[in-house]
Parts: C-alpha cells; sequence; structure tokens
C-alpha cells in the first residue's frame, strides 16, 4: 500500500467506492423516513437534534473512507475485505436510527459506527505498516480514531434519565464530535496524505446524486400509496411536478461549481471545503423527509398547518444554497453563485412558507420552488456573460 500521485490524470471513483457509496442509501432513507414521521405528528423541533447527531456519523464515516481512498486506494483483496466490514457497519448503523429516534437510544448507531471505524482503523495501519513516506501520518490517524472510538463506546456506559439527558447525551456527543473532526488536523500536523483534488471532488459530487436520489424515491414513495388509494389528484400532480422541478434545480446548481480545480489551487483549505459539505448534505438529506411531508399533506394524509409542511422543505433548501455558496468561497476565486443572488433566494424561501395558510400549499410550494429556479436561470445568464466576455478579450486586445 502506497500513496497514489495527486496528478494522477483520469483519476475517478473506482467500482468499489461506489457500491460502498450504495450501502449509505439505506442510512439516509431511514433518517429521512424518521425526520418525515415527526414532522407529521407534530414533533419536528424534536426531531432535528437526533437526525443531525445521527446524521453526522453517516457523513463522517463516509468522508473518512473517501479521502483514505483517495490516498490509498490500492483496491487489492485486504483493502477490499476492510471495504466490506465498513459496508456491514453503514447497515448496521441504519438499522439503529428508529431507536436513536424514538428513545435516544444510540447503541445500534454506535455499534455500526464502532464497525466502520475498526476497518477504517485497519486501513490506516496498513498504511503505516507498508508506506514509509507517509508512515507517521498515517500512524497518528489510527491512534487518533482508536482513542476517540473509545470515548463514543463509553458513552453508551452511561444510563440516561431527564435529569442528566442533557450532558450524557448532547454534551458528550458534541465534546466527541470535537475530537473527531480534529483528528484529521493533529493527524497531518506532520504531513499531508496525498489525496486528488479532482477525484475528491467527484466522490462529493456523487454523494450529492445519492441525496437528491433519496429525495426522488421519497417522492415516488410517498406519491404512490395516495394514488392507489384515491386516485391523482390536481393538487398531488402539482406538488410532485415542483418537487421534481425543485430536486433537479438544486441539482443543476451544485454542479456549476469547478471545485475540483479550486481544491488543486487551494489544498491547504479543502478542511472549510470538505467539513463545511457537513451542511450541504445534510440539507439535501433533510429534503427528502421534507419532500415527504408535503406529498403526504398534498394527499390529505396529515394534519398539520401548511406553514409547517412548506417549512419542511423551506429551511432545507435555504440552508443548501447558503452553504453552497460558503464551501465554494474559500477554493474559488470567483464564486458561480455569488453572495448577492444566494442571500435574497434563501431569504425569500424562509419568509415563503408564511403566507401558505392564506393561499394554500401547492401554490406556495411552488412559488418556493420558482424562487430555487430563477436562481438557475440567473446564475445559468451570469455565467454565459462572464464566458462571453472572457471569448471577447483577445478580440479587443
Amino acid at each position: 500500500m502506497s500513496a497514489r500521485d495527486t496528478d494522477e490524470s483520469n483519476r475517478a471513483s473506482s467500482p468499489i467506492e461506489l457500491l460502498f457509496d450504495l450501502t449509505f442509501v439505506v442510512a439516509i432513507a431511514q433518517i429521512a423516513g424518521q425526520l418525515a414521521t415527526n414532522i407529521e405528528h407534530g414533533h419536528g423541533a424534536s426531531a432535528i437534534i437526533p437526525f443531525l447527531m445521527v446524521f453526522f456519523a453517516i457523513w463522517w464515516a463516509w468522508m473518512n473512507f473517501t479521502w483514505f481512498a483517495s490516498s490509498y486506494d490500492t483496491d487489492d483483496v485486504p483493502y477490499r475485505v476492510l471495504t466490506l466490514v465498513q459496508m456491514a457497519g453503514v447497515l448496521v448503523l441504519a438499522a439503529g436510527v428508529p431507536a436513536a429516534f424514538a428513545s435516544q437510544n444510540f447503541l445500534g448507531v454506535t455499534l455500526g459506527y464502532f464497525i466502520m471505524r475498526v476497518g477504517l482503523v485497519a486501513q490506516w495501519t496498513r498504511a503505516a505498516v507498508e508506506d514509509p513516506q507517509g508512515r507517521r501520518t498515517a500512524a497518528r490517524y489510527a491512534i487518533g480514531i482508536v482513542v476517540v472510538q473509545l470515548g463514543w463506546l463509553a458513552r453508551l456506559l452511561f444510563t440516561v434519565t431527564p435529569e442528566n439527558e442533557l450532558y450524557t447525551v448532547y454534551l458528550s456527543f458534541v465534546i466527541l464530535v470535537s475530537l473527531d473532526v480534529s483528528v484529521p488536523f493533529w493527524a497531518e500536523h506532520t504531513g499531508g496524505t496525498s489525496w486528488h483534488p479532482h477525484h475528491i471532488a467527484e466522490r462529493y459530487g456523487l454523494f450529492t446524486i445519492i441525496l437528491l436520489g433519496e429525495s426522488i424515491a421519497a417522492l415516488a414513495g410517498g406519491i404512490e400509496p395516495i394514488i392507489r388509494a384515491s386516485g391523482p389528484t390536481g393538487t398531488l400532480v402539482s406538488v410532485g411536478v415542483s418537487s421534481l422541478v425543485l430536486v433537479f434545480a438544486l441539482w443543476w446548481l451544485y454542479f456549476m461549481q469547478p471545485a475540483g480545480e479550486g481544491l488543486a489551487l487551494h489544498r491547504d483549505r479543502s478542511f472549510l471545503w470538505g467539513y463545511g459539505h457537513y451542511a450541504v448534505f445534510a440539507a439535501l438529506a433533510g429534503l427528502g423527509g421534507g419532500l415527504e411531508v408535503v406529498v403526504a399533506f398534498a394527499g390529505g394524509h396529515s394534519h398539520i398547518s401548511p406553514v409547517v409542511a412548506v417549512y419542511a422543505v423551506a429551511v432545507p433548501v435555504a440552508v443548501y444554497l447558503t452553504f453552497l455558496w460558503a464551501v465554494h468561497a474559500p477554493i474559488l476565486a470567483r464564486v458561480v453563485i455569488p453572495l448577492p443572488l444566494v442571500a435574497p433566494a434563501a431569504a425569500a424561501v424562509l419568509l415563503l412558507p408564511l403566507a401558505a395558510d392564506a393561499i394554500g400549499l401547492p401554490v406556495t410550494f411552488g412559488l418556493v420552488v420558482l424562487v430555487v429556479v430563477a436562481t438557475v436561470a440567473l446564475v445559468v445568464v451570469r455565467k454565459d456573460r462572464g464566458l462571453r466576455t472572457l471569448a471577447a478579450r483577445p478580440e479587443a486586445g
């Protein structure tokens, strides 16, 4: 196991990376479904923190695997077997999601996370043994992950009561997350890993597509039983079309950003870009739950207010727009989606749901989607003008 070349040409995601990603489909579907169920039963606010906590485990495990693979993907038998171990951990984590939402029981999630970390530690240990140049950094990664993982396991030993819930669940989570995300900083203090910028950009793009695909699956899964029970209605068709357009528009916005080139030029800012994607990815995972809520309301299967139903989509969309700009600003000299465009769009998305009681959910939801579509149109026009200006400069000279 030796470090891969950071300038390797035509570096693309491997088949085993794509297979690994598919295991996350189950976990993401679980947390999106749990979020939707809680919102529909009027417990949306109390479900946000468990959602963010469980999603951290999903995102962090995926990200750790992705950056390791970008540096040390040997694709031999030991590498594949250890990847299988991590995939098994993802499925165990997914099985523990309902208990985490229902009763703050994080045993299943922690066990799945532990299995994933066992596979990852074995990979880093192998890299430390077989790659002399990166030995110190790889060893620090392995040691750091083991130490923090012991903290996650120790957290299970405490009995949660209403009196100590703040400390045993939430404060301990914040402390352990802070330690977990600090491991790469500590490990790479003595030398960086050889991750490939264009490969990393592609991997993040593929995970974005998985999250958007979950939204489409949630949309189809919500519409199908309603149509089977009562047939299609104008409201349901309107919401379904608007939802599909929204997902497409969000996809369009993400892939306008040339992240690969930006990461190649600013490797020192990769932490800002990579860590900031937690908010981008969490927003897209939440969007899947929000679309389930909107569809259920449109089909008459939900008794929450239309304002709450539209906010279930508007909040993740606003977070997505804001952080899509924020994560790319440090690595791009000219962000394709600038803040003067993002800020008004996010504000409009957050204000529009207040009108749902007066004008109804289909119209309000359609206006939210229209704001996002208008943002795409303005960005396309702005980008086209920029390209024309660059093309005209040689002639002007």
